[in-house]
């Protein structure tokens, strides 16, 4: 992920003259261009308004909660790339090491991050396979899964490591038709940086060295190999608090609860959920659709404010959309704050929790650097979970300032797209929309009689 034509190049050894001897196209972005919606756009090579999955998450409307980075793969509305090769060859099998909505799925064999969440409130490094007995034959012979140099502010290349090494492991135990393997490693000091920081030449150097350990791993055994990212990461310098334009014209309820705010989605008459460049607003009265958009369309940094059947510019208007869809300018990007004065903020905002905040919070990746003498702290805090102690790990900042590299939306300078490149023969146009990867696959497979093919996501 992450990876685009202008990335290539003197940091990147093995993919530079692994690309030199292969075709190459980039791939109009779909909009959001954010992970689940772009995996699932390639793997059913269907819109968001068919597959529905419009964002990294929205609002269950019938739940009242906004839920972000749900695991299973039900929430797909569309047969995937691997159900439509199986039809044709029963004998065919896939793995998938890392996409997203990889629970609850037809896929053969599986790995994504899952923590253990203890009773007493740990959250513990872990993840989930199928078979079930996968997870410990990798975890026995790599370790455990490294969940906090997967997301968070001690994010690595140790995590797309392990996810490369536990993908040959599998490889070798079960020599599937298709592998899928995600790399997350460039999204994440491409987003706390920028691209044009110099500082990402490290981080390129990285996970090409991982990149190219896996195309020589899997060309010696005859694959095809195809390596595609999901989308560009563009430099940015404006965050744009949505939430707190709408709660200060009097549209977002908040609860009190210890002196701290929480968003009140039930009783708000609009709230964003921020996903980086792009996001759905839910407005609860219809008849004030065009009064929040009108709102909108003035605010500093955003560029587009969709509405009903404006939304299909994109092919997203499916009901799990908000009523308007916002895209911000290309050096601007949503941050999910609602409270107006940091000191009410809630406890989850300090802390790594994807889950319980109502949007996409990037700054998850810093420390802040306001805190004095942050590793005795943060030692303190691991010697007191050890000891059986409740804690809480409060030192991510509130300072959307540090985010330096965002995505999401479709960036003018085709340069920023995201790449897909092949050694497979075939006439690969030298622009490619989203949902064409779907089609790109199955060539690969070569549909009915599937020939091994791996999938580096980059």
């Amino acid at each position: 992920m992450g990876l685009t034509k202008s990335l290539i190049g003197k940091h990147t050894p093995h993919l530079a003259k692994w690309a030199a001897n292969a075709q190459q196209a980039s791939i109009k972005p779909v909009l959001p261009a954010v992970t689940c919606t772009v995996q699932s756009t390639y793997l059913t090579g269907k819109w968001p308004q068919e597959h529905g999955i419009v964002a990294n998450g929205w609002y269950f409307r019938e739940e009242d909660e906004v839920k972000l980075w749900r695991q299973s793969n039900k929430l797909v509305q569309a047969p995937k790339v691997w159900e439509v090769a199986r039809a044709a060859d029963p004998k065919f099998t896939v793995a998938n090491m890392g996409w997203w909505y990889n629970m609850n799925t037809t896929a053969d064999y599986t790995l994504t991050p899952r923590p253990q969440y203890l009773a007493d409130g740990r959250k513990l490094p872990d993840c989930y396979t199928q078979p079930a007995d996968l997870r410990d034959k990798l975890q026995a012979e790599l370790g455990t899964f490294p969940l906090f140099n997967y997301w968070g502010p001690k994010t690595s290349i140790k995590s797309s490591r392990w996810i490369a090494d536990a993908s040959k492991i599998t490889d070798n135990l079960y020599d599937p038709t298709l592998t899928l393997i995600y790399l997350p490693h460039l999204d994440y000091n491409l987003q706390r940086l920028g691209p044009s920081n110099p500082r990402i030449a490290k981080d390129l150097q990285e996970i090409d060295a991982v990149a190219g350990d896996l195309i020589s791993f899997y060309e010696a055994k005859g694959a095809n190999v195809m390596v595609l990212s999901e989308y560009g990461i563009s430099d940015v310098n404006q965050p744009v608090h949505i939430n707190r334009v709408l709660r200060e014209n009097g549209y977002i309820n908040v609860r009190i609860e210890r002196g701290t705010e929480l968003l009140d989605m039930a009783m708000s008459e609009a709230f964003a959920v921020a996903d980086h460049q792009v996001a759905h607003v839910y407005v609860k009265d219809a008849a004030k659709i065009a009064e929040v958009q009108q709102l909108l369309q003035g605010v500093d940094g955003i560029e587009e404010v969709l509405a009903g059947d404006e939304r299909n510019k994109y092919k997203l208007a499916h009901e799990r959309c908000g009523e308007l869809v916002v895209v911000a300018k290309a050096h601007a990007w949503f941050t999910y704050y609602f409270w107006l004065d940091d000191k009410k903020a809630p406890d989850y905002a300090r802390m790594v929790d994807i889950h319980k905040k109502p949007g996409f919070d990037p700054v998850e990746m810093f420390a802040d650097p306001k805190i004095k003498f942050l590793l005795p702290k943060v030692a303190g805090k691991v010697l007191k979970k050890k000891l059986g102690f409740r804690m809480v790990m409060d030192i991510i900042p509130l300072d959307a300032t540090l985010i330096k590299g965002s995505h999401g939306r479709i960036q003018e300078d085709k340069n920023e797209w995201p790449l897909l490149l092949t050694k497979y023969k075939s006439n690969l146009p030298q622009e490619v929309q989203a949902v064409d990867v779907f089609d790109v696959i199955l060539q690969h497979l070569q549909v009915p009689k599937p020939e091994p093919v791996f999938i580096a996501q980059v």
